[in-house]
């Protein structure tokens, strides 16, 4: 647990550097487009690039990280990303940063981050007991919840002092950091099976789509993918449309406060299931925190003070890392861990491809469709006006938008309870191998059915 202790607080560090920079971009942007057309669109196109150069890489840098030091991969992504954050200030010093910089900046971002996350979370398991597994990725929440919490509060005072130059010399300091930390750490060399002699990109496809065949031969993981891929897609739209949402000129303090309100539910969130590991169903747990999701969704549309608004947002960022926690334990404790750079990169991807779409859609659907249907003296203004806000608020499209993403989730809920594949998935799908210092096997007869499944499985 040392190790893994150094890997997170470093990388703690990092995510804040990172936060405070997203909150500071967002809010440039917000300034340079919302406030002068209130169309959300540009806003939106941000979020999207923060996700589908990762979603579109993520599949290869997968194989390569199975290949790889996981470490190095580490590495790699935060010189790669800290390189960025300097290119971006010294666009702000001498003043010529416009947009498409930014746009550009991001993307790289994205496709470094491809090799951060599945190399993170498989070098969790690599590195922690099973037992801990949950508690581990509760932790890895925590510094997400600790990051929301601190940053855009933080954030929005710097602002006023320090400027976006400064916010951008903190980030490039804590990946630094970041890179300090793996440097004093070794994970434990993983055991490789040999491989058959083949050209390089016949290999690597093959491996590619040997973990796309593991996830589709376990229908209780397919199943559990599709279900939370659609809890992303009703996210997604929320991380286009909350920004404009709160949004007021020239009030960085009141975005940050309100942001900084929603983080504190990821940090409960995240101490819960650090303490808690998860409990013995976890299917069941996503299920429940995806329902209360979407009650809070369907609320958040409807005509309510701010202060409900922020209570709102603390009980969906609460139930997050919850869900995420125990989707992961489950993944890392099914997937053997030769394969999991691969399969964890595939999920990753897989689960976020209907998160991108969200951040195509949710711009025009808002500015096109939605704001136009709640125009002042339409139908749906005389008979949802009352409820979500008058036709004259431009924000009136976003409201409709939570009140059917939220009915959209407890559909979603309803539906995936009555699969039992993917109720009983914990019971109809036995762990993988885990090494002897890390779980001692009850009896010889389950040594020997977990050794006949992973052998079936290759």
């Amino acid at each position: 647990m040392r190790t893994f202790l150094i890997v997170w607080l470093g990388q703690l560090i990092s995510l804040l550097g990172s936060k405070l920079t997203e909150f500071a971009l967002g809010f440039w942007i917000l300034e340079q487009t919302y406030r002068e057309t209130g169309t959300i669109t540009q806003f939106a196109i941000t979020i999207l690039l923060i996700y589908l150069p990762k979603v579109v890489v993520s599949p290869f840098a997968g194989v390569i990280i199975d290949r790889w030091n996981r470490r190095s991969a580490m590495v790699l992504s935060d010189t790669v990303t800290g390189i960025v954050a300097i290119a971006v200030m010294v666009l702000v010093t001498t003043q010529k940063l416009a947009i498409w910089h930014i746009y550009i900046a991001i993307t790289i971002t994205s496709i470094f981050n491809a090799f951060q996350t599945p190399a993170y979370l498989a070098a969790i398991s690599q590195i922690v007991p099973q037992k801990h597994l949950s508690r581990a990725n509760g932790m890895v929440q925590v510094s997400i919840g600790v990051a929301k919490i601190a940053s855009p509060f933080i954030a929005g005072l710097l602002m006023k002092f320090v400027g976006l130059q400064g916010i951008l010399t903190i980030d490039a300091v804590t990946f630094v950091i970041a890179i300090i930390s793996l440097a004093t750490v070794r994970f434990p060399n993983l055991k490789r099976t040999k491989l058959i002699k083949r050209s390089p990109i016949e290999q690597f496809v093959t491996d590619t789509i040997s973990g796309w065949n593991y996830i589709a031969t376990r229908p209780g993981l397919l199943r559990l993918l599709s279900f939370v891929a659609i809890s992303y897609f009703t996210t997604g739209m929320l991380e286009v449309i909350l920004w404009p949402l709160l949004y007021e000129p020239n009030s960085t303090e009141r975005l940050g406060s309100i942001l900084s309100i929603g983080g504190c539910g990821v940090l409960v969130g995240s101490l819960l299931m650090s303490v808690w590991g998860g409990g013995k169903n976890r299917v069941l747990i996503i299920l429940a925190c995806i329902a209360l999701q979407g009650l809070v969704t369907l609320g958040a549309g409807l005509k309510i003070s701010l202060v409900v608004l922020a209570l709102g947002i603390f009980l969906y960022l609460f139930a997050q890392p919850i869900i995420i926690s125990s989707n992961q334990a489950i993944w890392q404790s099914k997937v053997p861990a030769r394969l999991q750079g691969r399969v964890f990169a595939l999920q990753q991807s897989l689960e976020r491809a209907l998160a991108i779409c969200a951040y195509i859609t949710a711009g025009p659907l808002v500015d096109n469709v939605l704001n136009p249907l709640m125009s002042q003296g339409s139908f749906l203004e005389r008979f949802l006006g009352r409820f979500i806000g008058s036709g004259i608020d431009q924000r009136a499209g976003i409201s409709l938008l939570l009140i059917l993403l939220g009915t959209l989730n407890l559909i979603i809920v309803a539906i995936a309870f009555q699969v039992p594949r993917l109720r009983h998935l914990e019971k109809e799908l036995p762990d993988r191998n885990f090494p002897q210092s890390q779980l001692k096997l009850s009896s010889m007869d389950s040594n020997q059915s977990l050794s006949r499944h992973s052998s079936n499985h290759l």
